[in-house]
Formats: C-alpha cells, structure tokens, sequence
C-alpha cells in the first residue's frame, strides 16, 4: 500500500517515544521540569521524544524536513533548561545506544524546518498536552506527514487513553494511526492487534457529546457551554488534554471537539492539529475551521489561514458551526 514504509517507521518511532515518555513520568522529579518562555511546562521528555523521532526519520528519509516543536538550544550551557541534558540523553540512551551528546543535540534541532506548501516534510509534537503530561493525565505524541502542504499520514500515542473514556478494561495507552484514503485504526500500545475505528453516527446535534480542554487558558468553559446549549446538547463534556480529543472524536467517544481563539488574532500551530485532524477525517468525520473552511498547513509553522477548529462526527458538523457562529456573533 502506499506510504507502507513510512507508516511502519512512524508507528515504530512513536511507540518507542511513549515508551520514552511513560518512563519518564513514572519517576518524574522537580530537576526534569523546566519552563518556556511561554511559562508552560517542559520536561526530559518533550526533547527526548523529539530526539528519538528526529533520529529514526533521518536515518530512514534523510531528505525529508522536520517541523518540530522544540529545540536545543535550551539544552546547551548557557541555555535555560541545561539542567534537564543529562536526564534527555540517559532517556535517548536507553532506546537508541551509542550515540554521543552532540548527535542527540543534533537531533533535537533537526526539527527546525518552517514548512511550506511543497515537498514532504513530518510534523511532530513531541509531547502535546504537557500540563496533563505532568499531572499525569491524558498526552500524547503525534507525528504527521505532509506532501505537497496537506497531511497524507498520522500517528498518535496516547500513552494514559483507555480502551473506551469511562471504562476501565485492561492497561490503559493506544495509538492511532491513519493514510490519506485508507481509513483509521486504533490499537493497544503493547499489542500489535489493530481495530478500525468510525466517528459517531450521530445526526442530532441535541445528541452530541463535547471534548474539551482542562486547561482554561486553552478554552472558554461557559463559551463551550453557550455552544453546547445553542445545540440543545445536554450532555457532560468529557475534558482532557492534548490531540486525545482527536481520538475521543475519531473513536466515538465524543462527537465533537471545538478550538476557539480567546485573543485576537490568535492561530493555532500545525503540530497541534495536524496527526488528529486527518485521524478523523480518515475515520469519517469532519475538520475545518470555525468558517468551514479546510485546514490549510501549507503556510509554515501555524495555520495562518485558519480560524480556530472544528472537528466533530460528519453528522452535526454543520449544525456545530452555525451554533459557533451564532454564540460568537451575540458576544460582539
């Protein structure tokens, strides 16, 4: 099938990464967190993931860009996170023995590439959701293949998702992973055993169950609720962080997943929706922005084109847009 091989490599790449990434958090201490200059939250594992996968596409596509959330220069002397170097190369080390300091360094700043409309490149977040990361909560590691600026391939690892949200059968960690015109499947993080997964059917909006952020600097709690009342939809919203929600979507968890600016001018990043947003097409539903607009990633590093997300079961998506844009109409 097409893109066989970079499906193979990218699963595997992603599979040791939250394996990377669940050591980390088993035994995470104060000295493997540091802060961006953004005041969010960075660990041993946002550079280690990133050097891991930085590594295995390099030496299986080395002609293909990387555009990647962090870099090195944090991990250098003088930078602000030098503290965290010793804990990203044991992390490194463990997986991929042999390599020196530099190359790991190396690795974290291939992912420097700025995007574009042409060519193939890979997207990678190498930890989304780092505050739920953290407190131990829903994360994930997502990669995507680009070609020609529109997303052909996406993995995602949730190392903390269960089987079904509110259940509890058997170790929680799945991933998910999709082709362009080939369909999306979910599978355990410890069991090669793969299931296709479908979006909800749902047609009711009145019947649709949201997926939120925790985090309220990423979401206007009562906004959403405006929404989900526009929509008659009753039902508790299932919060969590990170493209988890893309999952929640693309499995039938919930049925719609919502990203509204909250400053002017605001643009989302490509690592952040790019793994997810074709997981659920590719799972049946649908993504746009909040205009109804197609995800445009040919731009560089953030959907400049864009206006926030929508993502939901191909059902209510309609409905979904006309009650954002009645909810952010009535607060101007």
């Amino acid at each position: 099938m097409e893109l066989d091989l970079e499906l193979r490599v990218a699963v595997r790449a992603v599979l040791d990464a939250c394996r990377l990434a669940r050591s980390v958090r088993a035994d995470l201490i104060s000295s493997e967190t540091a802060a961006k200059a953004d005041r969010s939250p960075v660990t041993v594992a946002d550079f280690g993931v990133q050097a891991l996968i930085c590594l295995d596409l390099s030496q299986a596509f080395p002609s293909d860009p990387i555009m990647a959330e962090e870099d090195a220069a944090g991990l250098r002397p003088s930078g602000e996170a030098a503290g965290l170097k010793a804990g990203v190369l044991e992390r490194v080390l463990a997986l991929r023995p042999g390599l020196d300091e530099e190359q790991i360094l190396e690795a974290v700043d291939l992912g420097r590439d700025q995007g574009g409309p042409y060519g193939r490149r890979w997207i990678l977040d190498p930890i989304d959701g780092t505050k739920g990361f953290v407190r131990g909560d829903q994360y994930a590691v997502a990669l995507s293949l680009l070609r020609e600026g529109r997303v052909v391939l996406g993995v995602l690892g949730c190392p903390n998702l269960p089987a079904r949200i509110g259940q509890d059968h058997g170790p929680p960690g799945r991933l998910f992973a999709a082709v362009k015109g080939q369909g999306a499947f979910m599978r355990p993080l410890d069991d090669q055993a793969e299931t296709p997964i479908r979006t909800s059917p749902v047609t009711d909006p009145a019947g649709a169950v949201f997926c939120e952020s925790v985090e309220s600097e990423h979401v206007d709690h009562e906004q959403m609720a405006l929404i989900r009342a526009a929509l008659g939809a009753a039902s508790r919203p299932v919060r969590m962080d990170s493209q988890c929600k893309y999952a929640a979507v693309a499995r039938g968890d919930s049925s719609v997943y919502l990203r509204l600016p909250r400053l002017a001018g605001q643009k989302e990043t490509a690592w952040d929706h790019a793994a997810g947003s074709l997981i659920v097409t590719e799972a049946g539903g649908l993504v746009s922005d909040l205009y109804g607009r197609p995800l445009d990633f040919s731009s560089g590093r953030s959907l400049a084109g864009n206006f926030g997300i929508a993502a939901s079961a191909a059902g209510v998506h309609a409905e979904v847009l006309k009650a954002v844009k009645e909810v952010l109409a009535a607060e101007r």
